[in-house]
Parts: structure tokens; sequence; C-alpha cells
């Protein structure tokens, strides 16, 4: 008797899409703790390179009924738009 260890293609997407995360972290940490600034734009082009695929992988599991998220109610939207761009006016 054969047993298949293939993963399914969601189980593959879920992999990836994990992944990218933690790749995007780890650029993350390069980039604020990189004190050469050509690495530190070499590491800031990767993350933005990774935050790209990350939501490529993300959109296409959420089109395949694979990642489920509700849509924020528009009023949340603008509360949270206010609140980080008053966090960040204060610094």
């Amino acid at each position: 008797m054969q047993s298949s260890n293939s993963l399914s293609e969601q189980d593959v997407m879920n992999d990836l899409l994990t992944m990218e995360k933690q790749i995007a972290s780890a650029y993350n940490t390069g980039v604020t703790e990189a004190s050469c600034q050509d690495l530190r734009q070499t590491l800031t082009d990767s993350l933005v390179g990774t935050q790209q695929m990350q939501y490529s992988v993300y959109d296409t599991m959420r089109k395949q009924g694979w990642y489920q998220t509700k849509d924020a109610q528009e009023q949340d939207v603008t509360n949270a738009k206010n609140k980080y761009n008053s966090m960040k006016n204060q610094l």
C-alpha cells in the first residue's frame, strides 16, 4: 500500500504565505539595523518586493476561498488612519 505525501495546492500556498511573512520580517529587521546606506536601500528594495509577493499569494488564496477575511467598516478604516497619522505626527 502506497501513501501519498504530496501537499495540496492550498497547503503549498499557505506555506508560501508563511514564508513570505517571515522573509519580510527578516528584511525589516535588516533595514532597521543597517548602518550602510547602500545596504539599507538594497534591503528596503527586497522588503518591498517581498511585500508585493506576499500580497500576491494572499490575494490568490483569498480568491480561492482559502484565506477569509472580513472587510473593515469604512469608519474603522478612517479611525485607524487618523490614529496612526496622529502617532506619526507626534514623533
